[in-house]
C-alpha cells in the first residue's frame, strides 16, 4: 500500500508570457505596481497564498524581464510560443511541473493584480485529491485562480490551445468544478489596455 503524506504539494504556476501587444508592446509582467513589476507582486501572491514550489512561465522580452525581476525563488521556464496565446504558456507550466512531485497546480495570470494572497489561499484550501478542480468565482462567475488536481494535468494541456487556455476542458468538466466566492477579498479585473493602466499603483 502506498504511503499517503500529509500536506499536499499545491504548486503555484504564474502565467507572465503575454507581450503586452494592446499595451503598446510593454511585456505585462515589468509594468508596475506599488513599486514592484507585476512579476513580483504575483509570486509574492502565489508564496503568500501558500503554493510552494512557484513556477513562472515567461515569454515576451524573457531577458528583460529576469534581468529587472527578482526570480531567484522560482523555477523559469520560457516559453518560445507565447505569441500563439495563453494556451502554449499554460502547457508549458504544467510541463516544468514534471519532476516537481506536485499533487495540484495553482494556476495565476500576472495581468491580475487585484487578486491577492487571500484569493489564492481559499481556492488552494479547496484541493481534496489528484483529481481536483476548482477556481475562485466572483459573484458566482468563474475566474482566476484555478486549481488543477495532477491528475487532470495531461487531458488539460491537450486541450490548452490559442487565448483558451483551459476554457473549453473546465466548460466540459464544469460540474466538477468546486467554485470558490472570492469576491469580497479579490478583484478580477485584467491589465490589457492602457485605460486599464488606472488600476496600478
Amino acid at each position: 500500500m502506498a504511503l499517503t503524506r500529509g500536506t499536499p504539494v499545491i504548486a503555484g504556476v504564474l502565467l507572465a508570457a503575454g507581450g503586452g501587444r494592446r499595451l503598446g508592446g510593454r511585456p505585462k509582467a515589468l509594468l508596475e505596481d506599488r513599486g514592484s513589476p507585476l512579476v513580483e507582486h504575483a509570486v509574492r501572491v502565489l508564496r503568500d497564498g501558500g503554493c510552494d514550489p512557484v513556477h513562472v512561465v515567461l515569454g515576451a522580452a524573457d531577458e528583460e524581464v529576469r534581468a529587472l525581476a527578482d526570480l531567484s525563488a522560482c523555477t523559469v521556464t520560457v516559453n518560445p510560443f507565447w505569441e500563439q496565446g495563453m494556451g502554449s504558456s499554460l502547457r508549458a507550466g504544467l510541463a516544468s511541473l514534471a519532476g516537481a512531485d506536485a499533487d495540484a497546480a495553482l494556476v495565476l495570470l500576472v495581468d491580475q493584480p487585484g487578486i491577492g494572497a487571500e484569493a489564492v489561499a481559499r481556492v488552494r484550501s479547496a484541493y481534496r485529491s489528484r483529481t481536483a478542480l476548482a477556481a475562485a468565482s466572483y459573484a458566482g462567475e468563474r475566474g482566476h485562480p484555478v486549481l488543477f488536481g495532477s491528475d487532470r494535468w495531461t487531458d488539460i494541456a491537450a486541450g490548452a490551445v490559442g487565448d483558451q487556455g483551459a476554457r473549453a476542458y473546465l466548460r466540459a468538466h464544469r460540474d466538477a468544478i468546486r467554485l470558490v466566492e472570492c469576491s469580497d477579498v479579490a478583484q478580477a479585473y485584467d491589465i490589457d489596455t492602457a485605460e486599464d493602466l488606472k488600476h496600478l499603483e
